[in-house]
């Protein structure tokens, strides 16, 4: 197996995604920033977070459909345009002395629609520029961006902001989706042409090639638990550990070393095959129950900041894993549209997670809504152990999609 920065058409899509996960890094946090500087309001942030989240939500599985019939090098290199150009509008507004919110919005909303239709072509990409074999090396150094980019991200929009103000702040990472553009623009990916359907009839294919493999619907359930439980510890573990595990200081050490352990994860995704790789991840991924429990009972804060980390690098290598398995199991011509349902499980389950997290510690108390979550990340992510796909999925030789009959167009 050659190592895949090797291959010049993987090199330039990772140099450009990486780019691309850096400028998106960097926008939640600049934009708060930003926005509570020009504003002095939480509620404008929330409308400014929403505006981007909602599009970004909504129009997922359309963004699958749009990556897969057309090529999915132009859809990303579309949607990093976009992203550049509304970077560069809320850049120039907050250079003027009277911002306006509305623009602002408008623009979130704009870049979190282009994220919709950006994010279904990252697995078309990678399995059009690497081989079978070298997937999983190339999903884990993917991955190692990513987490990278996400610890990165909000230090670099401070310093942006510290250094030359929100404005050119918003400029600056424009040049970063530029840049990615130009990267993609000189990449030559493999595409497998989509059969001429309605976009409903196309929806319906890619739904009806996820519900035919037990193994993955059954694990998206699990990943969609997961990261709504994910949500309810983000909300809640800020206040267990201030009040009751020794101060603001167990917090950032438990956000550093659940960052460090993302990243170990990715490096051992790209040096380890496991036989059952979903069975294993996914009991792997039920090691976030041990955080929540011992966060729920107020256990020493050196427990919960280890399970924390063993936890995260559970998730960071489950990830590339994830990647290299479903690119393996489907047929190219789908790859997309299955990537954004699996995207629109577990982004949609967060917001869920955030909004019932204080509503239940409000009136149980945090421990409750912490153990329950705990309760239920052991019960979906190890009870796909229980499901005879989960246990029989293995690594296979050479590729083996299991297309299901294709949806009549009308």
């Amino acid at each position: 197996m050659a190592h895949p920065l090797r291959i010049p058409a993987f090199r330039l899509l990772f140099l450009g995604r990486t780019v691309s996960a850096l400028g998106e890094a960097v926008v939640p946090a600049a934009l708060a920033l930003a926005v509570l500087r020009a504003t002095g309001s939480t509620g404008a942030l929330a409308v400014v977070l929403a505006a981007a989240m909602i599009p970004r939500l909504l129009l997922l599985p359309l963004g699958g459909v749009v990556a897969d019939r057309f090529d999915a090098r132009r859809v990303a290199m579309a949607a990093d345009l976009v992203r550049c150009a509304t970077q560069l509008a809320v850049g120039v507004e907050l250079l003027g002395s009277d911002p306006s919110l509305t623009m602002v919005v408008v623009a979130s909303a704009l870049g979190g629609t282009a994220s919709a239709f950006a994010i279904p072509t990252a697995s078309p990409l990678v399995a059009g520029t690497v081989e079978p074999a070298d997937r999983q090396r190339a999903n884990a150094l993917m991955g190692m961006t990513a987490n990278t980019s996400r610890l990165a991200g909000p230090a670099l929009a401070g310093a942006l902001i510290w250094a030359a103000g929100p404005g050119w702040a918003f400029i600056l990472d424009s040049a970063s989706f530029a840049l990615s553009a130009l990267l993609l623009a000189r990449l030559r990916v493999r595409h497998v042409p989509v059969p001429r359907r309605s976009v409903l009839a196309d929806l319906r294919h890619g739904f009806g090639e996820v519900r035919a493999r037990d193994w993955f619907w059954t694990s998206l359930l699990g990943h969609g638990v997961w990261n709504g439980a994910a949500a309810v510890l983000m909300t809640l573990g800020p206040a267990v550990a201030i009040d009751r595990l020794g101060g603001e200081t167990t917090w950032v050490l438990l956000l550093q070393a659940g960052a460090i352990g993302m990243l170990v994860g990715s490096l051992l995704a790209g040096r380890v095959r496991l036989h059952r790789p979903v069975l294993l991840a996914n009991l792997g991924l039920a090691c976030y129950a041990a955080p929540l429990f011992l966060l729920a009972v107020a256990a020493p804060a050196p427990a919960v900041i280890v399970a924390y980390a063993v936890a995260l690098t559970a998730l960071g290598y489950l990830n590339p894993v994830w990647e290299t398995v479903v690119q393996h199991h489907f047929p190219p011509e789908v790859l997309a549209r299955v990537t954004s349902y699996d995207w629109l499980v577990s982004l949609g389950a967060m917001p869920l997670g955030y909004a019932l997290a204080p509503l239940a510690a409000d009136a149980f108390g945090a421990p409750v809504p912490l153990a329950v979550a705990g309760l239920l990340v052991l019960a979906s992510c190890a009870g796909t152990a229980l499901v005879p796909g989960v246990r029989r999925l293995t690594w296979p030789a050479t590729p083996q999609p299991q297309p299901v009959a294709p949806v009549a167009s009308r």
